[in-house]
């Protein structure tokens, strides 16, 4: 088992200044091995760091900036109004769907067995535009007239 007070003062100068340049746990067990002719574990080698204080630098992760997280969850505008139709209506409903606004909002709509409407957006508190309102019942109009109800 290695000990740290086998090293000299300069070998553990060395070592704070290797580490200092960013030289990881593991680089240390090698340039040790191979500048100082001493071999050790790799777990005495963390034990080594811990005995000398030596601070081992880590690079930090790069965290997105605040700006580019809202930016990627804001919808992306397409300019006009899509809905579509479910193959399987969702339970309770006669007819299901989705719609994505002019600006990229998107929702899932329905007509329950009574025949009135209802919209649950993704984006809770969300409020289409009323041009983009008109399009959507426009287009539900044609896209339930085709289906033949």
């Amino acid at each position: 088992m290695f000990s740290a007070k086998q090293l000299t003062e300069d070998q553990k100068k060395s070592l704070h200044q290797w580490a200092a340049e960013g030289a990881s746990i593991a680089d240390l067990q090698n340039r040790i091995k191979e500048e100082f002719q001493i071999g050790m574990t790799y777990m005495d080698a963390r034990f080594m760091v811990l005995d000398l204080g030596i601070e081992i630098q880590t690079a930090p992760e790069e965290q997105p900036k605040k700006e580019e997280v809202v930016d990627e969850l804001k919808p992306t505008p397409t300019g006009y109004v899509e809905v579509t139709m479910d193959s399987i209506a969702m339970p309770g409903a006669l007819v299901s769907g989705k719609v994505t606004f002019s600006d990229g909002a998107t929702a899932v709509w329905l007509l329950d067995q009574q025949g009135r409407p209802g919209l649950d957006p993704d984006t809770p508190g969300y409020r289409p535009s009323e041009e983009d309102v008109m399009s959507f019942q426009k287009q539900l109009s044609e896209l339930i007239q085709q289906q033949g109800m």
